[in-house]
């Protein structure tokens, strides 16, 4: 009875060791990439010795302009401000794309009308529909989410839809044998089959999303990171341009450490891939 306690709490321990193990490699990374950042570094510094500064500012100055961005009240509220466009934008195309997918998932009517307009929309590059949401939007915040959701329900839609169809039916019929209500069939069987493939979909739609959203705000907007890196440009702050960029880097690093880890706590019942060869 001991022994099994101890290697259940042993097995545990090592499923925490190896979601902190992913989650510092995301963050921190390997020491490859290490070293050839500090070399990129290096090179950087070495160039601001002969450079001008408004071209190449050294390391120093960059750091400075990072320090005061993440310790200036209105400067952290810019960066809130832009966040939270991008989250509820996301959110704003997530629900609707998920509706979609269902919709698509479970009628071939749906599915035969609404997949050839979402292969269309998915053709058409972000920066297009930023230029549409210009000309047909005064506001930014409607901008923003039109753009998001022009440029990620089709992403959501189709992951859904691809989930659920992915499904063997043999899965269907065996659950279904159970008489389960729809609340049970969705929570035992489509969830788990969709939910990799929604997590994978966040990833890639966050950083669509963070380039689209700064692309917006640069054009009307009077907050957020976007209008901030205009200012620089106009000013020739490049030290500043640089600082906005690496909140926008950690920002993202630090979300896909998050999602990574609900990835592991969410999916622990799949069967962990094997290492390759070197």
């Amino acid at each position: 009875m001991a022994s099994g306690v101890t290697d259940t709490k042993v097995a545990t321990s090592t499923e925490q060791g190896d979601a902190l193990s992913r989650v510092l490699t995301v963050v921190v990374g390997k020491k490859e990439p290490i070293i050839s950042l500090l070399v990129v570094l290096a090179i950087w510094q070495t160039l601001s010795f002969f450079l001008p500064k408004y071209f190449f500012p050294s390391i120093t100055t960059i750091v400075a302009s990072f320090a005061e961005v993440v310790t200036t009240p209105e400067l952290i509220g810019d960066t809130v401000i832009t966040i939270s466009r991008i989250f509820l934008g996301l959110l704003l195309a997530f629900i609707t794309g998920a509706l979609v997918g269902i919709l698509m998932g479970f009628s071939r009517l749906v599915e035969k009308y609404v997949l050839p307009v979402l292969h269309f929309i998915m053709g058409i590059p972000a920066l297009s529909w930023v230029v549409f949401a210009i000309i047909w939007f005064s506001h930014v915040e409607m901008r923003i989410a039109f753009i998001l959701l022009a440029g990620c329900l089709p992403n959501y839609a189709l992951i859904i839809h691809d989930g659920i169809k992915g499904i063997p039916k043999e899965y269907y019929d065996m659950l279904r044998a159970m008489r389960p209500s729809r609340g049970q069939l969705f929570q035992k069987l489509i969830l788990p089959g969709v939910l990799p493939s929604v997590l994978t979909s966040w990833k890639v739609n966050l950083g669509l999303a963070t380039r689209v959203v700064i692309v917006a705000e640069l054009v009307g907007a009077t907050q957020g990171i976007g209008k901030k890196l205009l200012l620089a440009q106009e000013l020739f702050r490049m030290s500043q341009a640089i600082a906005w960029t690496l909140i926008l880097v950690v920002f993202l690093l630090l979300t896909q450490a998050i999602l990574l880890l609900l990835e592991h706590r969410l999916l622990r019942w799949r069967p962990a891939k094997e290492g390759g060869m070197g």
